[in-house]
């Protein structure tokens, strides 16, 4: 297999969650193996998640969080918050970060040129609904507004709000997000960033990561190996190969890593690799 530098041009969606960039010497490293990536002539979409962030800000401000089936319930006084985690600390530091390293980063999220369409989240745990507030689910998805960034060689780093078509504002689950956009560009490869390897046969083994497992194998993996935290990434990956995108690759984002190494042989790091 050519090497990165060789290969042809790829485009690489990497969604890089709240969890994995809470140490900011590693962010910085991250950042800088993207700048790699972008050197190399690759295009590079990025889509970040908050959720530490988002709880101490909310902290802050005094506003409990309930959480519901595990989805953070958002109210009209924490939307405020949100956006100020996501696009203010989170999407302003990333962006800041990679204009220093020479790319030309633009921060945005689904509501500028409302690219993005969701509708209010209905949640149902057996027959009873639960409100979710201000929880939203992707209806359309525009990608002009990416391609057009990514053809004058900008670097998109999207937070995941949006807005309804009832005008209100949506905090959306990252992972759905990121899944989603990676599905609709039809990307190369789509790099999701957690805390952990990859997925474990038991999350107590760090040497029960399992390197490879296909779209069919998800649904027998759920609840025994696949649960918790892990469902949403492993779902995004599933929904991004459906659409469309050729490889899902789950790394951890709080160890170095050199994404032009694991793009070019991921089978001989720690990670998992989803395929169709």
């Amino acid at each position: 297999m050519p090497s990165i530098e060789s290969s042809n041009h790829q485009t690489i969606l990497i969604k890089y969650g709240g969890n994995a960039m809470t140490q900011p010497e590693m962010t910085q490293h991250i950042m800088h193996e993207v700048s790699l990536l972008k050197k190399a002539g690759h295009s590079i979409v990025m889509v970040h998640g908050g959720g530490p962030f988002i709880a101490r800000l909310l902290d802050l401000a005094k506003i409990s969080s309930e959480f519901i089936g595990g989805h953070r319930k958002t109210t009209v006084e924490s939307i405020r918050y949100i956006e100020m985690a996501l696009k203010g600390e989170v999407n302003g530091e990333l962006v800041r970060l990679s204009n220093a390293l020479g790319m030309k980063a633009v921060g945005l999220s689904g509501k500028d040129g409302n690219w993005v369409g969701v509708k209010k989240r209905e949640f149902f745990e057996g027959n009873n609904s639960f409100d979710l507030g201000l929880v939203g689910d992707i209806v359309s998805l525009d990608t002009s507004y990416i391609n057009l960034l990514l053809q004058n060689d900008y670097l998109p780093v999207v937070a995941s709000l949006a807005m309804g078509a009832d005008g209100n504002n949506y905090n959306v689950n990252a992972d759905a997000f990121a899944g989603q956009l990676a599905g609709s560009l039809k990307v190369d490869a789509y790099i999701v960033l957690t805390d952990v390897d990859g997925l474990m046969q038991s999350m107590d083994d760090p040497d029960s990561i399992i390197p490879h497992i296909t779209c069919d194998q998800i649904a027998g993996l759920k609840g025994s190996v696949i649960k918790g935290g892990m469902i949403p990434k492993i779902d995004s990956c599933q929904t991004a190969l459906n659409m469309g995108a050729k490889r899902a690759l789950i790394l951890n984002g709080i160890k170095p890593l050199d994404f032009q190494n694991y793009l070019l042989s991921p089978e001989r790091h720690p990670c998992t690799i989803i395929t169709r």
